[in-house]
């Protein structure tokens, strides 16, 4: 029976945010574990009344207390650029390249001796996860581009497949064609082209290579990735023993309907979370 596309698109979602994917705190935990010993010395200049002198006399002492100073603002680097009238300088905080006075002109200059001199924080520890929780968020991108992926296997492995057994993750061409002698020239340009699969089930009678994706927004690599799975579909339908089988949600795809609609057309295994939720892959993977 024919799929009504209008009524399988009402049904995607806005998000799939999991608990997991706003913050990241054990990695952040982790971030700030690694310099915790480094900036509790650095608290010993909270307050201080001549603090250009105590740190000077600090980093001589304790010259690996230089590795936290570029979290405490917001940088990953361990180098940072700056550039005023005075000149442009390189410093380095991993191994010192200028003189202990030039590093001091930075922490003055940035504002970093205001922050620990006029009592703006109390321990640098705590403002350290603050600031490793900000960066973090960043990387929701790279995490969300996960997150359908960890779903789909979730329900991969509801429907009884085990992993490294009858479902692989990210396959390449190459690899299925070594591991069950198959010719898949028809979808690799005569192999030309190297694409990976996010997942490969192996049923007696089938192997499906697998694409999942989510998109929240819109935007023009929603209209090249349905035509591209359109194309794959298609060259997939002249190979025995191969099927192309595509997870996608996401209401970012209102905006690329038209030829999300052209691909539902042609491809008979495209599914959303609602169909997994049905049940689908028990359906399909046989």
């Amino acid at each position: 029976m024919k799929r009504d596309f209008v009524k399988w698109l009402s049904g995607f979602r806005n998000s799939i945010a999991d608990y997991g994917y706003y913050v990241d705190f054990p990695k952040i935990f982790r971030n700030v574990d690694g310099i915790k010993v480094e900036l509790n010395i650095l608290n010993s200049l909270i307050g201080s009344s001549n603090i250009e002198r105590d740190f000077m006399v600090l980093v001589k002492k304790y010259p690996e207390v230089m590795k936290c100073i570029p979290l405490l603002l917001a940088v990953r680097a361990n180098e940072i650029y700056a550039i005023d009238e005075d000149g442009a300088y390189e410093y380095n905080f991993k191994t010192a390249n200028l003189s202990v006075e030039q590093y001091a002109v930075f922490m003055r200059k940035t504002g970093l001796f205001d922050l620990l001199q006029n009592h703006i924080i109390n321990n640098l520890v705590d403002y350290a996860t603050g600031v490793e929780t900000g960066l973090d968020s960043n990387g929701r991108k790279n995490r969300g581009g996960h997150l359908m992926e960890n779903l789909v296997e979730r329900f991969i492995i509801r429907a009884g497949f085990k992993r490294e057994v009858n479902y692989f993750k990210e396959m390449y061409i190459h690899e299925i064609v070594d591991k069950w002698k198959i010719d898949l020239s028809a979808i690799s340009n005569q192999g030309k082209m190297e694409k990976r699969f996010d997942f490969v089930v192996k049923t007696n009678n089938m192997i499906y290579g697998i694409e999942t994706n989510f998109y929240g927004g819109g935007g023009s690599k929603l209209n090249e990735t349905a035509r591209s799975y359109k194309t794959l579909a298609l060259e997939s339908k002249e190979i025995d023993g191969f099927t192309f089988v595509w997870f996608t949600d996401g209401k970012g795809w209102t905006s690329a309907r038209n030829n999300l609609e052209e691909t539902f057309d042609v491809m008979q295994h495209i599914y959303n979370i609602n169909d997994m939720e049905q049940g689908i892959m028990k359906e399909v993977f046989i």
